[in-house]
């Protein structure tokens, strides 16, 4: 499947697809294997900084080759790019879709700067999936000790006139939800009236940014609601290193690949989880 036709499908069906962002190879298997086991599609995500460090053109084969080699519906995303260079760079490497990300600026200036990007990179490729945000939710994927400075959800006629406006293919309205999660426990809860309102209104997929820390009956709502992907990062990088602290426990061990390993166990407990949720598996 394209990645349009796995957003129709599971939304046709009330799923969603889990979006995990990677920057190493212990992270990407993981991902890899939990969606393989339960046959369900799945978004490795990258955000520019994470694109940086993997190397754009190194992120596209590995997605490719995995896709080839296991025949499963794996796809790959630009995740909050803000330059138009980055996102040219990753439609052109092949990514199958791109978040062009300016939900901190005023609305117009949103609308205007999406609209901006949209035109240039359908010039470029017509099959790739653009995402625009809007409201704010912060930017940061780590552990916070308090909500995120100008934090806002979003109206229903705002999300309306940026997607008519915009002609984005996705949209991640702000409905409760923040990037990160707090030290202390008890993220915000999501609004799902508001996203069920939403999805009355536009045509558009819904996107859920910030996904970690947020409740299973949430998630389960929202999903019924209309949200059709949903973004985790904070909970794996957590998981990540809990995994790196754990094999590196034995002070003689200096073997990355079996330090990483535990890493990766990590993780893939934390993805395995939230994909079962996801697909109503859990």
């Amino acid at each position: 499947m394209t990645l349009k036709q796995a957003i129709e499908k599971t939304r046709g069906e009330k799923k969603a697809i889990g979006h995990f962002n990677i920057s190493d190879i212990a992270a990407f298997r993981s991902i890899i294997r939990a969606a393989g086991e339960l046959k369900v599609p799945v978004i490795i995500g990258t955000s520019e900084g994470e694109a940086e460090f993997v190397d754009i053109q190194v992120a596209v084969a590995m997605v490719r080759d995995m896709r080839e080699e296991t025949g499963q519906d794996i796809f790959l995303n630009a995740d909050h790019f803000h330059s138009l260079e980055k996102i040219e760079e990753a439609v052109q490497a092949g990514y199958d879709s791109v978040i062009f990300d300016a939900a901190k600026l005023p609305m117009e200036e949103n609308i205007q700067k999406t609209k901006e990007i949209v035109k240039k990179i359908k010039e470029i490729r017509q099959d790739v999936l653009i995402e625009g945000e809007i409201g704010y939710i912060g930017e940061s994927s780590k552990i916070l000790e308090e909500l995120p400075q100008g934090v806002r959800i979003c109206t229903v006629d705002e999300v309306k006139r940026y997607v008519d406006e915009t002609g984005i293919d996705l949209v991640a309205p702000a409905v409760g939800n923040v990037h990160g999660m707090l030290r202390k426990g008890g993220n915000p809860k999501l609004d799902i009236n508001l996203v069920a309102n939403i999805t009355k209104n536009i045509e558009t997929p819904l996107v859920l940014h910030g996904g970690s820390g947020i409740s299973d009956d949430d998630f389960k709502a929202a999903i019924e609601a209309g949200i059709a992907i949903v973004h985790i990062n904070t909970e794996i990088r957590l998981a990540w290193k809990k995994g790196v602290k754990k094999g590196a426990e034995d002070e003689e061990q200096i073997a990355p690949y079996k330090i990483f390993s535990k890493a990766e166990e990590a993780v893939y407990e934390v993805v395995s989880r939230r994909l079962k949720l996801f697909n109503g598996l859990l």
